[in-house]
């Protein structure tokens, strides 16, 4: 009788699965009384789902996976941004490491072996997978593999354009299959600006000119290079950067130091490193001022840039943004730093300064720890690649600037970041 009474409700059900799935769903949630529907009786959810088909168990949503490439050389925060856009437009990012012959070919030689730039990609937190050697153009056969082997739903780059040597676009069968998202570039910063940074600054150099003398400088008698950043940072972009949390009550705070320009793959490793001996990685960034007179020569990135490079990584919890050059009693109670460590290799010149060891204090507590540094690689030997293959970046840079000046007079607003 009371199925008689109802059929209307089931009859419901089946012709407006939607209207009536929503009542009986919220009927349920609110736990209304069934006496308010005239007597009739409300099935259990559990019921719905399983014997009449209406409803269906939850099933796991289906994880959508991106795919970014690029070639990585000289990496810089506006790759990092770039990878945690595209990371924000799926759950799972994979990235795509072009091949140095592909970037020869294509662009000029790269700055960086292919086992640096991997260690780099690798070492960004928004990262999940890395295909080695890509191709620098999406050809048919490639697209085959990322969307069958790799399982790729879209691919993404960026809104400046990716010409190949012919002139057309590199992602034209991308966009064609319908499976092409567009992130916005990062101002003020790309491989081509950095290089020429480097190019500009060589007279600051421990470099030598064409009749073999010495180019280095003191300090004090160096002019601050021509090739100025054209970065604007802002509060919101160091909070997309950063992880947003603080060590626990109990976490092992390790502290490691420096001026992390130029974030390269000795980088990456040392902090790595330095992340395995605790809980929370606290990093500080030492200001312009400090690394010129510790280093006696200006960074070539400056003091934002290298914070946002060193957030980046997926090893760095938090960072201080312009350091004190001394760890002292202040900063270790008001950081709860359990240890202080430093890498063996290091830039920093103690011929320019008379200072006292600044870790002086944490060697003293015995909390201070001399980390192997797992590779030799310095901001200044990747400064003198470029500089010992001069002509060659400079016509790869001729090139690329006339690209990027035609982007920019073209550029317009895109919005998302």
């Amino acid at each position: 009788m009371e199925y008689e009474t109802n059929n209307w409700i089931w009859d419901g059900m089946y012709n407006h699965p939607h209207v009536f799935g929503g009542l009986m769903l919220t009927a349920a949630l609110l736990g209304l009384s069934t006496s308010y529907f005239g007597g009739i009786t409300v099935p259990q959810l559990p019921y719905l789902w399983s014997e009449s088909g209406i409803f269906h168990k939850k099933c796991d949503k289906k994880r959508i996976r991106v795919y970014m490439d690029g070639c990585f050389d000289l990496m810089h925060y506006g790759h990092a941004n770039a990878l945690r856009q595209a990371k924000a437009l799926g759950d799972e990012l994979v990235v795509g490491v072009v091949s140095d012959e592909e970037i020869i070919a294509n662009k000029g030689p790269p700055v960086l072996s292919m086992e640096e730039r991997l260690a780099l990609v690798s070492g960004l937190k928004w990262v999940d997978e890395v295909i080695p050697n890509a191709p620098y153009e999406i050809t048919e056969q490639f697209m085959g593999r990322l969307f069958n082997e790799h399982k790729i739903d879209y691919i993404i780059h960026g809104d400046d354009p990716c010409l190949l040597p012919d002139g057309t676009d590199a992602y034209a069968l991308a966009k064609k299959a319908s499976r092409y998202k567009q992130i916005k570039r990062t101002e003020g910063v790309s491989s081509t600006d950095i290089v020429g940074r480097i190019l500009a600054s060589l007279k600051e150099t421990d470099g030598k000119d064409q009749n073999g003398t010495s180019l280095q400088k003191s300090p004090e008698s160096q002019p601050k290079s021509t090739h100025l950043s054209q970065f604007l940072p802002t509060s919101r972009r160091i909070v997309q950067f950063s992880n947003g949390k603080g060590p626990g009550p109990n976490a092992r705070v390790v502290y490691i130091d420096g001026a992390f320009d130029l974030f390269h793959a000795g980088h990456v490793e040392i902090l790595k490193k330095a992340r395995q001996l605790g809980d929370f990685l606290l990093v500080g960034i030492h200001n312009d001022e400090t690394v010129s007179e510790h280093r006696g020569k200006h960074p070539i990135m400056h003091l934002h840039e290298r914070s946002l490079s060193v957030l980046g990584c997926r090893y760095v919890d938090e960072v201080i943004i312009g350091a004190p050059w001394e760890v002292t009693l202040d900063m270790i109670t008001t950081f709860n730093i359990s240890s202080v460590v430093h890498g063996t290799v290091s830039e920093y010149n103690s011929s320019f300064t008379g200072e006292s060891d600044p870790y002086s204090l944490p060697k003293s507590m015995g909390i201070f720890k001399l980390l192997e540094s797992p590779k030799s690689i310095t901001t200044s030997s990747v400064s003198q690649r470029i500089i010992a293959n001069h002509d060659a970046y400079l016509r790869r840079n001729a090139k690329k600037k006339e690209s990027e000046k035609k982007y920019y007079a073209q550029k317009t607003y895109v919005s998302g970041d």
